[in-house]
């Protein structure tokens, strides 16, 4: 049963010109790309197979990351049911030279378990073993009520 420390990953991505809008910061649509795709990783690290997007719960976009900053993504999986991985999802902007952050976004997503034929295939229990890993699944099952 794989743990919710064992899904935990981190991310980095450079926010260069080409990423931006018309403000000159990070274009939300380039974020939730990259929340998908460090979600997606930490599903399949969980599930042991591939995962598609279900579903992309309330998305909060609090602050922009401006071009120059580094966007930092956190996934990790708090639950899972059948063949579903709920997933938890933030993002800071990192200043690169001193590493100070300031938390932008926030969510959850869900993805499902698939095989190599595209069928829902089952996911194992999530196991729950150290206070770390309990202050953070509550902290999601907290704000999902």
């Amino acid at each position: 049963m794989p743990t919710l420390l064992e899904t935990r990953i981190k991310n980095r991505f450079r926010v260069q010109p080409h990423h931006a809008n018309n403000n000159d910061t990070l274009h939300g649509g380039n974020l939730m790309k990259w929340l998908d795709e460090v979600g997606s990783m930490s599903a399949m690290r969980f599930a042991g197979e591939g995962c598609v997007t279900a579903r992309v719960n309330e998305l909060d976009f609090e602050r922009p990351i401006g071009i120059g900053d580094t966007a930092l993504i956190e996934a990790y999986v708090y639950d899972a049911g059948r063949t579903s991985v709920h997933v938890a999802l933030r993002a800071w902007r990192e200043e690169p030279r001193s590493g100070e952050t300031e938390k932008t976004t926030e969510s959850t997503f869900t993805f499902v378990a698939i095989d190599a034929n595209g069928e829902k295939v089952p996911v194992p229990d999530l196991s729950i073993e150290t206070d770390e890993e309990i202050r953070l699944q509550n902290r999601v099952l907290e704000t999902d009520r």
